[in-house]
């Protein structure tokens, strides 16, 4: 990869987008525009993410890639080899040692911390979208704040569902100003964005996108007085592996048995746990 610049792009692109980023931070939640490159992945495969992580890496970061929980799928891995024959930087499964984290679909459950970087990938930034297709009237009402339909949506789901049915994706207010799509993050990981610590950037490449929520920002899920916001339970239900009970979990039923039971979503949190414990020595070496 040495006939590639660091970190592939070109340098005018990578000052290109992150002229959109600062805008993005200045701004938190409005959806700046920034000329999407081509990628050497398919669009719909977390290009808008990469774009933001190849413009803003450095020779000093280590770098994190996580798709909905894992570190090993397919995507993660394939992001994690192009960044690091690009650049030589180092890789880590390990959260709190990584500077830059790129996720598909979930915030990590060890919380972040100050000068951490997490970029989420974003099939579809508007979170108007789902009720008005013109980009035009989008772009006026979040100018004027006039977010009624989001309401609506929402109280739809309620008359229909008994509750507010979202499973990912919901829309939050940032700032107490702009009505923001967090990325299709499940409920649970929604609290995680408000006052963090650190510095959470969206891209879209599709939708040649990029939004911020800069550290300590205020993120509110939307909700009635009547309806509060929930998040998914896990009460009652621990980890098979390392006996966590208050994360995100995956639910299985084994083949055999045809018994249900459940695992940390997040590989690396729950690896984490479950070698402490080994450590420690409150499961058997072979268990």
């Amino acid at each position: 990869m040495s006939a590639y610049n660091f970190a592939f792009f070109d340098e005018g692109s990578k000052r290109e987008i992150r002229r959109a980023t600062l805008k993005a931070i200045a701004i938190p939640g409005y959806q700046v525009p920034f000329a999407s490159r081509e990628m050497p992945i398919a669009r719909g495969w977390g290009t808008g993410g990469l774009q933001l992580t190849l413009s803003l890496v450095g020779k000093e970061d280590v770098l994190k890639v996580i798709d909905q929980g894992s570190d090993e799928s397919v995507n993660a891995v394939n992001i994690k080899k192009l960044v690091g024959k690009t650049t030589g930087i180092r890789a880590t499964e390990e959260t709190s040692e990584a500077t830059l984290i790129q996720s598909r679909h979930r915030i990590p459950e060890i919380p972040l911390s100050e000068g951490q970087i997490l970029v989420l990938q974003v099939p579809l930034p508007e979170p108007l979208r789902a009720y008005e297709s013109s980009e035009l009237v989008t772009k006026k009402l979040h100018g004027e704040r006039e977010y009624s339909g989001a309401w609506l949506m929402l109280f739809e789901q309620i008359m229909r569902y008994g509750n507010m049915s979202t499973g990912a994706d919901h829309p939050v207010l940032v700032h107490d100003r702009y009505v923001m799509a967090p990325s299709p993050i499940p409920r649970f990981d929604n609290p995680k964005m408000n006052r963090s610590e650190a510095l959470i950037l969206l891209g879209a490449g599709r939708e040649k996108k990029v939004y911020a929520v800069p550290p300590h920002t205020q993120v509110v899920s939307l909700a009635f007085d009547d309806y509060l916001f929930q998040t998914e339970s896990s009460a009652g239900n621990s980890c098979k592996l390392c006996g966590a009970t208050d994360v995100f979990m995956d639910e299985f039923v084994h083949e055999e048995t045809g018994e249900t039971y459940h695992q940390c979503n997040d590989t690396s949190y729950c690896l984490s746990r479950l070698n402490r414990k080994v450590l420690h020595q409150e499961v058997p070496l072979n268990g």
